[in-house]
């Protein structure tokens, strides 16, 4: 399997996310104009003065929150997968690996966590040199062999120097905010707007359910942003880690051993699940799920047969 481009990956990648930082609170702003725009009785004067006012607002408001996502977003994902440090003096197998690895590449070594979790499941994570981490689970640390376990670290990798963890925690963080407004909406509508009255006498809940649906319009939206980034990254990191190994065969089997066993129960957000290697909110032991509708990873076994074909 030939991994080519390396820097024409970065490049898109680093290009995408600038384009994510634009598109998406662009998306934002789109939808406040549309409120006004329907509040107003389809005036666009009218919602245009009202917008012109607004948005310094929303564009301050969206900015603070995506720097405080941006500050801790290491904090948070640790917390939301239950993932700690994994000390050298632990587990020295695993420290080489990822050593070696990053010294035939060039990289710098990242900081490497494990999921205290039987499962069988890794990802990456980071924005910058100082932030970049590969966690893996205690299962996959233990019932993988050193060439699938050097596979699955490679993957990892891969995601970090392709840049793919930096975009994805952009689009996580702007998937975020349309889901937080999504949830205000619907909470405000269900709990309280219905029937009550604004100063002027007239029910609140036509414009709580504007809200609800410009959000849903907008967080539907992203979300098929995000997933159109998603799913092309697994390929290329499968391909950058069997141009890393020399061993495609060793990642096929590492997956097909995952794919097995990859649900991990400390992980319970949606959004924090697309960054392992193998999605693990779902299990091929649990049947038909409705987040298989919306996938973010590709189907293992198609990974896996690529795999294979140049092993």
């Amino acid at each position: 399997m030939a991994y080519l481009g390396i820097q024409k990956q970065i490049s898109r990648n680093n290009r995408n996310s600038v384009l994510l930082l634009i598109a998406f609170p662009a998306l934002l702003l789109g939808m406040v104009y549309l409120f006004f725009l329907f509040t107003s009785g389809n005036v666009p004067s009218y919602a245009s003065g009202r917008f012109v006012n607004t948005a310094p607002w929303v564009v301050a408001a969206t900015a603070v929150w995506f720097l405080i996502a941006w500050k801790f977003n290491t904090s948070m994902i640790n917390a939301a997968t239950g993932a700690r440090p994994l000390e050298r003096r632990e587990n020295k197998r695993v420290y080489n690996l990822v050593e070696n690895l990053c010294i035939a590449t060039g990289m710098r070594m990242p900081k490497v966590n494990v999921i205290e979790d039987d499962s069988l499941n890794a990802f990456a994570s980071g924005i910058s040199d100082s932030t970049y981490t590969v966690s893996l689970s205690r299962g996959i640390i233990n019932k993988l062999d050193d060439d699938e376990l050097e596979a699955v670290i490679a993957h990892e990798l891969a995601h970090i120097r392709n840049r793919d963890v930096r975009l994805l925690i952009i689009s996580i963080i702007f998937v975020g905010i349309f889901a937080f407004i999504a949830n205000v909406a619907f909470r405000s509508l269900r709990f309280g707007a219905i029937g009550r009255s604004r100063g002027d006498g007239k029910n609140n809940a036509p414009v709580i359910l504007i809200i609800l649906v410009l959000s849903a319009i907008a967080y539907l939206i992203s979300i098929l942003l995000r997933f159109g980034i998603s799913r092309s990254r697994e390929y290329l990191a499968d391909a950058g880690a069997a141009e890393m190994t020399r061993k495609p065969w060793a990642l096929a089997s590492a997956l097909r051993k995952i794919s097995g066993d990859p649900l991990i129960e400390a992980v319970q957000n949606k959004d924090v699940a697309q960054m392992f290697i193998e999605n693990p909110q779902l299990s091929d032991k649990k049947g038909f799920s409705l987040g298989s509708l919306f996938a973010t990873h590709p189907p293992i076994q198609k990974r896996i047969q690529v795999l294979e074909q140049f092993a």
